[in-house]
């Protein structure tokens, strides 16, 4: 596992956040988050930028990312897609999961709260904004809720 604190230049993760937490952003809303009938009433907003290799959203959203893709070293990116969880009383973890069976995956976090990452062997990483995560895509890991801001923003990425 490795974890990068600032990992994008500056104006390069001023232009992706201003505009994914911006107004205009077009969040999906999911009545779940990692499964259909989880045991929690949860639920989370989603955005894709590429999903089984291709891109599949359009004009200024897949033109914020680009500068990102450059920054991680990757053969093939299969997925691209930001998850943002609302605020809830007490932290709630989302249950343990791998996103793809074979590769990479990373997570750059957008805000700072208090919300984390947890992996089964119980290190957490806390979500600090411009920090990326790399590990191992066997690696199973759960999200979580936070209860200091509004919102808990990732963009999960997906590689070989």
């Amino acid at each position: 596992m490795n974890i990068y604190k600032n990992f994008l230049p500056k104006d390069v993760f001023k232009t992706l956040k201003d505009n994914m937490m911006g107004y205009y952003f077009p969040w999906y809303f999911n009545d779940f988050v990692n499964y259909q009938g989880e045991k929690h009433n949860s639920f989370q907003f989603t955005f894709t930028f590429i999903r089984k290799g291709e891109e599949v959203c359009w004009g200024e959203w897949i033109d914020i990312m680009r500068p990102v893709l450059k920054h991680i070293k990757h053969k093939k990116i299969n997925r691209v897609k930001a998850n943002l969880l609302t605020r809830t009383d007490k932290i709630i973890e989302h249950g343990m999961h791998t996103d793809q069976k074979k590769g990479t995956t990373g997570i750059l976090y957008l805000d700072n709260s208090n919300g984390y990452t947890k992996f089964e062997n119980g290190k957490k990483v806390e979500s600090e904004e411009n920090k990326y995560v790399e590990f191992d895509s066997s690696l199973k890991h759960t999200g979580s809720t936070c209860t200091d801001k509004m919102r808990r923003v990732v963009i999960n990425f997906n590689y070989s």
